[in-house]
C-alpha cells in the first residue's frame, strides 16, 4: 500500500475524528486516489463512490457511527464508507469470490445498517429504523443517503409522505450529481440555507413562535405571514418546495465537495427535530478525469488502465445485450409500432442502441420498474408493441403490474430480461435466479430462453410478432457464444423444443445458457460410451408436451438443466407434466439451489454449485451408474 499521510491509519470513524477538520480535504484526496488504484485492478463501481467521498467523510466525522445509523441507498456510492469503516485492505477483494460485497451487507460490518442492491429503499428503511428507535426509547440519529437517480423511484415518495406524517426525527441526504442548479441561484441559496440551518436562527424562530403564541389571533396571523415569507423564499431560491410539501424541512443545495462546509452543516442540523432533507450537489466521478467525462461508462467497470480509463480486457465476441439491442433496432426499422422501454438502464439493457438510432421510440422512465410495466400496458392497449427491457432481478419489483396490468388484460407486452441466471460479481441482489419461476405462474404468459445469440434474435422477432398476450425472453449476462448470425429473422413455433442430439442412455433437457453446457457434457460422456440425447427446450411455458411424451416413453432417466432456482422452474414444469400423464421414469433436476448465492465470477459460481460441465458430467455419470446397478 502507498504511504499516505492519513489513510494508512484510518481503520474506523474514531480514527477519522482525530484528524483536524482543516485536514479533511487531504483525507478525501487520499481516499479517492486509493479507490482509483484498487478498482482499476479489481473492477467494480467507481463513479458514484468518487462523487460521494467528501459527503461520506463528513457524515462519519460528525455522526457517532455505528451507534448513529447511516442508511445508504443501493451501495454503489458506499466504497468510501467501506474504506473508512475498517475495510480498506479488504477493498482489494471487492466483488471477488470469497471477498467483500460490492454493496452494503449487514453480515459484513456493523456499519452496514441496511443491505440493498436495488435503488430507492433507503428512506423507507431509515424510517423503519427511526420508528424502532422511538419504540425502544433510544437516542441515536438516523440518516438516509440517497442519490438523485434513486429519487425517480416511486417508493421514495411513499416513504417521504409517511415520514412527513409521522414527524419522527430523520435526516435524508440527497446526493445530487446531476449538476442542474444554476450558479446564480446557487450563491443565494447557499447563503440562505446556511442561515436557516444555524442553531441561532432556529432558536430565534422557536422564540418567535413561542412569543406569538401568546397573542391569540394576532399571533396566528403573524406566524402565517412569517411562514409564507420563509416558504416563499425557499420556493423561489431552492428546489425544496416539494420536500417541504411532503413534511420535510429542506436545507440546500450545498457544495458536496466542500468537506469543511459539509461538516459545519451536519453539525447544525443533526439535533433538529422532525424530518430533515439536506440537498448536496456532487460530481459523479469527481477527481478522475475519465470518470468525469464519461459518467455512464465508468459507473460500473471491469479492470481498466488507470491512465486512460479504458478496459484492459475486451472480448471480440459481442455481448448478448449488444446483440439484443442491435436486433431490436433492425426490427423497429421495419415495424413502426415497436418501441423500447427501460428503467434507467439504457446501456445495461442494450436500449442505448435504439436510443441513438430511433430516439423518438425510446423511453427511459427512471428507476421505476412498476411504472415501466404499466406504461407499457397503456401503450399496448392502443396497438403499440412495447419491448420492456429490464434486468431479471429488477423485474421482480414490478411483479404485481405484470399480473394486474398486463396479463389479466392479455396485453401484448414483450418482456426482455437481461442478466438472467448468475450474474457474477454483483451477487445475490442481482442474480437472475427466479424469473422462470415467477413468470411461469402467470396465466397466459409465454416464457422462453435462447441457447445462443442467433436464437436470441429469432426469439425477439417471434415475441414482437406474437399477438395473443404477454411474452417474455430471458438471457444471461456476458459475451455470447460466437455462433454465425443469419441476416434474416425467422419465427420460432410457440412452445416447440428442438432435439440437438440423439442418444440412448438418458436425456438432457436444457434451456438457455445450460444448452451449451449440455452439449459439452454429451461430448465428454460420449468418450465413456454414455449416449445422451440433448434437447433445447426453448420454452418453459408452454411446454412441448408432444416431445416430452416421446422422451418419457424412450428413457428411464431424464435430467433437466436450468440456470434458475429448481423450485418452480423448468424442472418443476416437467415434473408436473410427468405427474399429470403418470409417466414412470426418474427425473433429476439440476439448477440453482434454494438459497441466495454469493458473489464471484460466473465460472466460479457454476463450479461451486456443480452446474458447470464438469459438475453436471459427474452427476449424470453417478446417476446412470447407480441406475445400472438397480437394473
Amino acid at each position: 500500500m502507498k504511504e499516505y499521510k492519513y489513510l494508512n491509519n484510518i481503520n474506523s470513524p474514531a480514527d477519522l475524528k482525530k484528524i483536524p477538520v482543516t485536514e479533511l480535504k487531504i483525507v478525501c484526496d487520499e481516499i479517492r486516489d486509493y479507490m482509483i488504484d484498487v478498482v482499476s485492478q479489481t473492477g467494480g463501481h467507481l463513479g458514484a463512490g468518487l462523487g460521494a467521498v467528501e459527503l461520506t467523510v463528513a457524515l462519519h466525522y460528525v455522526f457517532n457511527t455505528p451507534y448513529d445509523k447511516l442508511v445508504w441507498d443501493t451501495g454503489h456510492q458506499a466504497y468510501p464508507h467501506k474504506i473508512i469503516t475498517g475495510r480498506r485492505e479488504a477493498l482489494k477483494t471487492i466483488r471477488q469470490f470469497g471477498g467483500i460485497s460490492g454493496f452494503l451487507k449487514r453480515t459484513e460490518s456493523e456499519y452496514d445498517v441496511f443491505g440493498a442492491g436495488h435503488a430507492s429503499t433507503s428512506i423507507s428503511a431509515a424510517l423503519g429504523i427511526a420508528t424502532a428507535r422511538d419504540f425502544l426509547k433510544e437516542k441515536f440519529k438516523v440518516v438516509a443517503i440517497i442519490g438523485d437517480g434513486a429519487m425517480t423511484g416511486g417508493m421514495v415518495y411513499e416513504a417521504m409522505n409517511n415520514a412527513g406524517l409521522q414527524k419522527r426525527d430523520l435526516i435524508v441526504v440527497l446526493n445530487d450529481n446531476n449538476m442542474s442548479i444554476a450558479p446564480n441561484v446557487w450563491q443565494f441559496s447557499k447563503y440562505f440555507t446556511e442561515i436557516t440551518s444555524s442553531p441561532q436562527f432556529n432558536k430565534f424562530k422557536a422564540q418567535v413562535w413561542e412569543l406569538t403564541h401568546k397573542f391569540d389571533d394576532l399571533g396566528d396571523r403573524i406566524r402565517k405571514v412569517i411562514g409564507r415569507v420563509e416558504g416563499g423564499i425557499k420556493a423561489i431560491v431552492t428546489p425544496g418546495a416539494l420536500f417541504e410539501a411532503l413534511g420535510f424541512r429542506y436545507f440546500g443545495p450545498f457544495n458536496g465537495h466542500n468537506v469543511q462546509q459539509l461538516v459545519k452543516i451536519f453539525k447544525h442540523i443533526k439535533d433538529l427535530k422532525g424530518p430533515i432533507l439536506v440537498h448536496v450537489t456532487t460530481q459523479k466521478g469527481k477527481g478522475y478525469k475519465p470518470a468525469e467525462e464519461d459518467h455512464q461508462k465508468l459507473h460500473g467497470v471491469t479492470p481498466f488502465d488507470k491512465i486512460t480509463g479504458k478496459a484492459i480486457k475486451k472480448s471480440d465476441v459481442p455481448s448478448y445485450t449488444k446483440i439484443f439491442g442491435e436486433a431490436l433496432v433492425e426490427i423497429a426499422k421495419t415495424n413502426e409500432k415497436v418501441v423500447g422501454i427501460t428503467a434507467a438502464m439504457p446501456d445495461g439493457t442494450g436500449l442505448d442502441i435504439l436510443q441513438k438510432a430511433i430516439p423518438e421510440r425510446f423511453f427511459d422512465v427512471g428507476i421505476a420498474e412498476q411504472h415501466a410495466v404499466t406504461f407499457a400496458a397503456g401503450l399496448a392497449t392502443e396497438g403499440i408493441i412495447p419491448v420492456v427491457a429490464i434486468y431479471s432481478t429488477f423485474l421482480q419489483r414490478a411483479f404485481d403490474q405484470v399480473i394486474h396490468d398486463v396479463a389479466i388484460q392479455k396485453l401484448h407486452v414483450v418482456f426482455v430480461l437481461d442478466r438472467a441466471g448468475l450474474v457474477g460479481a454483483d451477487g445475490p441482489t442481482h442474480h437472475g435466479s427466479f424469473d422462470l419461476t415467477y413468470l411461469r405462474l402467470v396465466p397466459g404468459m409465454v416464457l422462453m430462453a435462447p441457447k445462443d445469440e442467433a436464437e436470441l434474435r429469432d426469439m425477439l422477432y417471434t415475441a414482437i410478432e406474437y399477438r395473443k398476450g404477454p411474452i417474455a425472453m430471458r438471457y444471461p449476462r456476458g459475451n455470447a457464444l460466437g455462433v454465425p448470425i443469419l441476416k434474416e429473422f425467422k419465427k420460432i413455433p410457440i412452445g416447440k423444443a428442438e432435439t440437438l442430439r440423439k442418444g440412448t442412455d438418458a436425456a438432457l433437457l436444457a434451456i438457455g445458457s445450460m444448452v451449451h453446457y449440455a452439449n459439452i457434457v454429451a461430448d465428454n460422456l460420449a468418450k465413456e460410451d454414455i449416449s445422451l440425447e440433448v434437447v433445447n427446450m426453448r420454452f418453459v411455458k408452454p411446454l412441448d408436451e408432444e416431445l416430452l411424451m416421446d422422451i418419457f416413453k424412450r428413457f428411464e432417466k431424464v435430467f433437466v438443466l436450468e440456470e434458475n432456482t429448481i423450485i418452480g422452474g423448468l424442472g418443476s414444469a416437467v415434473l408436473e407434466f410427468a405427474a399429470k400423464v403418470d409417466a414412470k421414469l426418474d427425473i433429476e433436476l439440476i439448477g440453482l439451489p434454494d438459497a441466495f448465492v454469493e458473489h464471484g465470477t460466473q465460472q466460479e459460481l457454476h463450479a461451486m454449485l456443480g452446474i458447470d460441465p464438469k459438475g453436471i458430467s459427474e452427476k449424470v455419470r453417478a446417476e446412470l451408474h447407480s441406475l445400472s446397478k438397480h437394473l
